[in-house]
């Protein structure tokens, strides 16, 4: 069984003005551990803590919540001989933004994960090597795939109407997008919003997927409870429901994300290359320079439950449109 130290720590503020030294309680993600340390510095994607014991010990910050993560960081810029933390998220930046449109997004702390499956894992496929990334910097993740609504506000068009199997209404996941046309989508929110919206990398995709777990799905190992967070075959198709479905339905991963298995498959910027894994960089990989597909990812509501694990990769051409396959935009701080 592999042991993974995946902390999901409640922080509690003593009083406003809190100093560095105060001590604050971390809890495992069971609830069943509890310790209490003191905060001494960030930097490089982790965060140094001394215990009661005077036992310093180095965490990554993805192990932490988001609304954590900023507590982390607030009180840390009040330490006066605190050098400027490299790379830091912006401790005035809000954990959930609403734009024009009705879009939100979460903010997504930077962090350092392995990107990819363990070997043993059940349904690995080729192109999955595991190796660890280092997201570098903090940005904000759609909460959901783009909707139907949202993509008519920004285009003006209905790339889904007419198409077989398809559901139509403001709600529903928007689909038939090439990734040409999801690229245009980023372009013109940016241009609307005055902010630089994009697709995520893939390694940005599968870090805000994972939300600190290792498991094959974000919510652990378990299949069997698989619907409870994502549209796949045995609730759509296998019941005559052949359509992508409405978004926000199901449970959200740790990072308010939902939907980031099944439903669509969703667009990331990178071009698709089966043994890129084992050349990427470690820190913000973007994808090969050159290809002939574009990378998918997630999985979608015709397919079975291992096709929906967070590993799971695809690739088709930039410019193929069908009913399995949308997307959701990031956005970047500034």
């Amino acid at each position: 069984m592999r042991i993974t130290t995946l902390i999901v720590v409640a922080l509690m503020l003593l009083a406003s003005n809190l100093l560095a030294a105060d001590f604050v309680e971390l809890k495992d993600v069971s609830g069943k551990h509890t310790i209490k340390v003191e905060i001494n510095s960030v930097a490089d994607g982790k965060v140094q803590v001394t215990d009661e014991k005077g036992k310093t010990s180095e965490y990554p910050l993805v192990i932490f919540d988001r609304d954590s993560l900023i507590v982390i960081l607030n009180v840390v810029a009040k330490m006066k001989d605190i050098q400027k933390l490299n790379n830091p998220t912006d401790s005035n930046a809000s954990n959930t933004i609403t734009i024009s449109i009705g879009m939100k997004l979460n903010l997504i702390p930077a962090g350092t994960f392995l990107m990819g499956s363990p070997e043993d894992e059940t349904g690995r496929e080729d192109g999955e090597h595991q190796h660890q990334v280092t997201i570098s910097k903090a940005f904000y993740m759609q909460t959901t795939e783009v909707t139907q609504g949202q993509w008519k506000a920004v285009m003006g068009t209905e790339p889904w109407k007419g198409r077989f199997s398809v559901k139509a209404g403001p709600h529903y996941a928007a689909n038939s997008v090439s990734w040409d046309d999801a690229v245009a989508f980023c372009k013109k929110l940016s241009e609307k919003e005055g902010k630089t919206y994009r697709l995520p990398t893939e390694a940005e995709w599968e870090y805000a997927c994972r939300a600190g777990t290792q498991t094959a799905w974000s919510f652990g190992d378990d299949e069997k409870v698989l619907g409870d967070y994502a549209w796949y075959n045995e609730n759509t198709w296998d019941i005559g429901e052949k359509y992508a479905h409405q978004v926000e339905l199901k449970k959200p991963n740790a990072f308010g994300l939902y939907d980031m298995h099944g439903n669509v498959w969703e667009w990331c910027s990178d071009f698709a290359e089966g043994d890129y894994y084992k050349q990427s960089p470690e820190k913000d990989p973007t994808g090969p320079a050159r290809g002939a597909f574009r990378v998918l990812r997630g999985g979608g509501w015709n397919l079975n439950t291992r096709s929906t694990r967070s590993a799971v990769r695809f690739r088709v051409e930039a410019d193929n449109r069908n009913i399995y396959v949308g997307f959701r935009v990031v956005r970047e701080l500034e």
